[in-house]
């Protein structure tokens, strides 16, 4: 067993170091002035946080901020309960229509957005959704259902049904079941959902870059897309604004890395 492991560590390291380059490269180009033209893989010659200013007020990432916040926190939120309330009867009953309707939002995780797209567009313009938050969280919420139903559904099925049959029998209703028993036992899945539809949305730009397309709806990334153009290359700014863009996440994942596994491991296990 000890042979087996010894190349676990050199993976690891390799790994890390992978994953560590991408970061260490943003944070070099990022802290070097506009006059500095050194190799990105060295430290800047002097430290400047001139480009987290400027991308700051080019790219209007105030407003940017404020409109990723409030998608993502709506549509972080309407995932969970849906996706919840979605999962509970599907876990439990397993009669045929349900199996069916189980069947039929999993077979929607291998549907592209983007081969919708088109018919999507005409859409979301017909009912007046352009550059607005509902027509935006809407489409969020669509896409990530299926994998949420799916988590959802996996773990509650881990859940003895004995608890729900106990708490029946002491008068409790249905509603008062789900919210006072099975919802606090779902906090590890809740996160995993919490951070992987938080990522989702709050990195978005196939959609976002085709439904918000005034100043003042515009989002992070297609704020920061503006620097690449054909007559713009402003590396430097890109790199603040993208470090300044990971910092919620980040933050996210820190609260809830200690649910984030066992949730995503428990809510694979059954369906």
């Amino acid at each position: 067993m000890k042979k087996n492991k010894t190349w676990m560590l050199p993976l690891m390291i390799v790994i890390s170091i992978a994953h560590i380059i991408p970061f260490y490269l943003l944070l070099t180009t990022s802290l070097k002035g506009m006059g500095d033209t050194s190799s990105k893989w060295l430290l800047p010659s002097s430290w400047s946080v001139d480009n987290f200013k400027e991308v700051w007020e080019q790219a209007h990432l105030q407003s940017a901020f404020f409109n990723n916040i409030i998608i993502t926190v709506v549509s972080v939120v309407l995932v969970i309960i849906l996706g919840s309330f979605a999962a509970y009867p599907l876990a439990r009953y397993k009669t045929r229509l349900n199996k069916s309707m189980y069947l039929i939002f999993i077979s929607a995780l291998i549907v592209p957005p983007l081969t919708i797209l088109v018919p999507l567009y005409k859409f979301i313009v017909d009912i007046g959704g352009m550059n607005s938050y509902w027509a935006i969280i809407l489409l969020h919420v669509t896409f990530n259902l299926p994998m949420t139903i799916f988590l959802f559904t996996g773990f509650i099925s881990t859940i003895p049904q004995e608890l729900d049959e106990a708490a029946m029998m002491d008068g409790m209703s249905r509603f008062g079941l789900f919210f006072r028993i099975i919802m606090p036992l779902l906090k590890p899945v809740t996160a995993t959902v919490t951070i992987l539809t938080g990522v989702n949305v709050w990195n978005d730009y196939q959609f976002s870059v085709f439904f918000l397309q005034s100043t003042e709806a515009k989002t992070v990334t297609v704020s920061l897309a503006a620097f690449f153009s054909q007559y713009t290359n402003n590396v430097g700014w890109v790199a603040s604004g993208s470090l300044l863009a990971a910092l919620p996440i980040i933050v996210l994942y820190l609260f809830l890395q200690k649910y984030f596994i066992s949730g995503l491991s428990s809510g694979a296990v059954k369906g």
